[in-house]
């Protein structure tokens, strides 16, 4: 598990190694790092689940960070790249001198966390933990928030589900 310690010194590292390539690069965040280092609403993670660019240069330096920190060479990856949006709305979370992270609003991480329905996992405790931030009193809040970045048909039912769960209006 990576902590929110160990992912900005990782970040850091990123950062120098980028600088030692001369290659400015930008990264987006999602999932359990958004978490950890945006809402504050989880002390770790396993990974940090990203889209990047450029995509090779970042690639090879984050191999590098792998190597300091004793990683798998995935800590940074982007599997969950299927799920960011063209115009996904964002929020700068760190800038150095050769890399930009930034994070989705809370809304499109609702609303990412809501499609991608892995509620076996941490995405349970995330959208509960969402829907309180956001303050949302309503399933139909819930779902217009998810209708504003993903058409209705990519909901999977058990998203209504849940979030019938949590909120009973």
């Amino acid at each position: 598990m990576l902590s929110t310690d160990q992912i900005r010194a990782m970040f850091e590292a990123l950062n120098v190694e980028l600088c030692r390539l001369d290659v400015l690069g930008e990264v987006g965040i999602c999932g359990g790092a958004v978490m950890c280092l945006v809402f504050q609403s989880r002390s770790s993670t396993k990974d940090v689940d990203a889209i990047f660019e450029p995509t090779k240069e970042i690639r090879e330096a984050a191999a590098v960070v792998a190597q300091q920190f004793a990683l798998s060479d995935d800590w940074l990856n982007d599997s969950a790249k299927a799920f960011f949006l063209a115009n996904t709305p964002r929020q700068d979370v760190m800038q150095f001198s050769h890399l930009r992270v930034w994070a989705p609003t809370a809304e499109y991480m609702l609303a990412m966390k809501c499609i991608s329905a892995r509620f076996d996992s941490h995405d349970r405790d995330d959208v509960e933990f969402l829907i309180r931030h956001l303050e949302l009193t309503s399933k139909d809040e819930v779902f217009e928030i998810i209708a504003q970045f993903y058409p209705r048909q990519q909901v999977p039912a058990k998203t209504g589900f849940l979030v019938e769960e949590f909120l009973s209006s």
